[in-house]
């Protein structure tokens, strides 16, 4: 399954580390990661679109990410299977 995630985070300089370190633990494949840097009047953190694939539930890695202390929000934006090269044999 490729699933796309939205995570929001404060601007610390080890966070991004942090994110790519329980996506692979958790046994997730990042297929695409996009980082945008925001600053407004309240806070300043990154915006972080993350593309992976596995065979695992999603929520394995979203349930350790919300816990990570700089992170604020995980967000599910996309669900989509993909097709296994297994499948086709078959």
């Amino acid at each position: 399954m490729q699933h796309s995630l939205t995570i929001s985070t404060r601007q610390q300089a080890d966070v991004l580390e942090r994110v790519l370190r329980v996506t692979r633990h958790r046994g997730f494949l990042v297929q695409s990661m996009q980082i945008e840097q925001f600053n407004d009047q309240e806070q300043s953190g990154y915006r972080i679109e993350l593309s992976v694939t596995s065979e695992r539930p999603i929520e394995h890695l979203t349930n350790q990410l919300v816990k990570l202390f700089d992170v604020e929000q995980v967000q599910l934006t996309q669900l989509q299977a993909v097709a296994s090269p297994k499948a086709a044999i078959a």
